[in-house]
């Protein structure tokens, strides 16, 4: 075993993991990684550009992708499922994406005009998604969700806005509390609290409670919600609950906002709302929209982006919702958006990565019966999440049921103990989320399946011996 310690742990901060095992074979593997991880810290801050690449001690850098795999810098082969954050449906570097990039960029990469691909991709997403009557694109699903929020509030003449706890919408000022922390409505560090305020938080299973708060719903412009369940069905939502939800917005003058930045193009070519047979006033789009390159989109009810047309604005005597942004509609985005949205439109390949999906789920779930450790692994779609028992719970994790568990309880993940389990999968050839769990592109196949399950297996085996599972084992 190697005698090498955590050079990125904080000083004065004993490191969980010294002298197992699993962190010399992890430091083993990724000596590249760490020192470009040493010198990010000297020009970023904690050396990362997104918060949950934040990895101690240090996280993977990847040289090169291909389908459902990856490369680090390293030489180490991943299973990957990350999927840049879900953006890649059809996997890494598809050809087809890729051909169209090409010749995007044969063409150029920023007019600062109008060009024809702007109005092929807005009619793609228009035939595919039931609430799109007009589409209004951004550079991200944050601007996404902010445009629908401003929308809502220019469209309704109110400030509030109602969200879930969980539910991820992005890091601008209005959908922050609430999020990771705040639950009780206070604002997070950097946003003032009269913006705070204007956030309101509601108990996703609890109808009755929302019906009491519809009861006061006159200065609530818009709820907003990712339609799966927070964290793409880490915390399931109930399509029954989302349909009376409907109904209460009818009755009360509220927009009903789906972010599906994530689910949009995965559950279905529809989206959720697709699926549910629920259509929302508003929809925020991104990630799969743009072929995973940056791009998103808020799509709608016409007379609600009507507030972003000049001439409907000056019709009525109103003042026109302002938005700019250099890279709305960007040319080479727009290429891979339309060759993307072509090859998912008529559902095929989403559903049948569906089945591989359920697939894993199952035989994970096995290896966690077979190795007596007290989890579950659940999830729809194309994606899988990790149930870490915190309350200690007697389960079977065949017929865990997400549902008839507290929200606190889904979420609650010990983390030195996620941390363990994802540095093992890297050991061990494979790349999770951070949640932990993933998600599966079209292109993963019996292979990357197989070696999922195989990884897992010897994970959970590393992580016992260890000592690091010793609370999660089943008598």
């Amino acid at each position: 075993m190697s005698s090498k310690t955590a050079p990125n742990v904080p000083q004065g901060n004993a490191d969980p993991l010294a002298g197992t095992n699993l962190l010399a074979r992890y430091l083993e593997r990724t000596g590249r990684s760490e020192a470009l991880a040493l010198e990010a810290k000297t020009v970023l801050p904690s050396g990362v550009t997104h918060d949950s690449r934040h990895v101690l001690p240090h996280g993977l850098y990847i040289d090169h992708a291909s389908g459902p795999r990856k490369w680090d810098v390293d030489g180490n082969e991943y299973v990957d499922y990350y999927g840049g954050h879900g953006a890649l449906m059809l996997g890494h570097n598809d050809p087809d994406i890729r051909a169209a990039i090409d010749a995007g960029l044969d063409r150029g990469t920023q007019f600062g005009a109008g060009h024809a691909d702007e109005i092929v991709w807005a009619r793609k997403i228009i035939e595919m998604v039931p609430s799109a009557e007009r589409v209004r694109f951004t550079s991200s699903g944050t601007e996404a969700t902010l445009m629908a929020v401003r929308l809502a509030r220019a469209f309704t003449g109110r400030n509030k806005i109602l969200r879930f706890p969980g539910h991820y919408h992005g890091w601008q000022d209005d959908m922050t509390t609430g999020y990771r922390s705040h639950f009780n409505g206070g604002a997070v560090s950097g946003v003032p609290d009269p913006v705070a305020a204007n956030t309101l938080l509601a108990d996703v299973r609890d109808i009755r409670g929302l019906q009491a708060v519809f009861k006061h719903a006159e200065d609530i412009a818009a709820v907003i919600f990712e339609p799966l369940g927070a964290a793409t069905g880490q915390v399931p939502m109930d399509p029954e609950f989302i349909a009376e939800l409907r109904t209460l917005t009818h009755q009360t003058g509220v927009l009903m906002i789906f972010d599906e930045v994530v689910t949009g193009f995965r559950v279905s070519a529809g989206g959720v709302q697709a699926k549910i047979g629920v259509t929302p006033d508003l929809t925020a789009l991104a990630k799969i929209v743009a072929g995973g390159l940056p791009g998103g989109a808020v799509a709608g009810k016409k007379d609600i982006l009507d507030h972003l047309d000049f001439a409907a604005s000056s019709a009525k005597d109103r003042e026109k919702v302002y938005h700019p942004g250099t890279f709305n509609a960007n040319p080479v985005s727009a290429a891979a958006g339309i060759a993307t949205l072509s090859k998912l439109s008529d559902g095929k390949l989403l559903t049948a990565t569906d089945h591989k999906a359920a697939t894993l789920r199952t035989s994970l779930n096995t290896v966690l019966r077979e190795q007596k450790v007290a989890w579950a692994v659940y999830g729809k779609s194309s994606a899988f999440h990790l149930f870490m028992n915190p309350n200690g719970r007697t389960i079977d994790p065949d017929t865990f049921d997400p549902n008839v568990v507290d929200q606190s309880e889904l979420t609650a993940k010990p983390a030195e103990t996620v941390r363990a389990l994802r540095l093992a999968m890297n050991v061990h050839g494979v790349d999770l989320s951070g949640w932990p769990g993933g998600l599966l592109s079209s292109t993963h196949g019996d292979k990357e399946l197989a070696e999922t399950v195989s990884a897992f297996t010897m994970s959970l085996e590393m992580l016992k011996e260890d000592g690091l599972l010793a609370e999660t084992l089943k008598a």
